[in-house]
């Protein structure tokens, strides 16, 4: 696995994860929260396997 998702990239998907998990656990956007742990686990491994797919890559590039 070659990380393929970049800094900003990695923050937002965290965030968000966090954010729909943590509105799931409330109750608030019932079982379709835990959604959230799709971004928040890719954001923290640095890699998404649909962006190898698509062949997408939000990582800067190495000098």
């Amino acid at each position: 696995m070659k990380a393929n998702v970049g800094t900003v990239d990695r923050i937002v998907r965290i965030v968000v994860g966090l954010v729909l998990i943590g509105l799931s656990v409330m109750g608030t956007i019932g079982v379709w929260g835990w959604i959230g742990v799709v971004p928040l686990v890719t954001g923290l491994f640095g890699f998404c396997p649909l962006y190898t797919v698509l062949g997408m890559n939000t990582c800067s590039a190495k000098k």
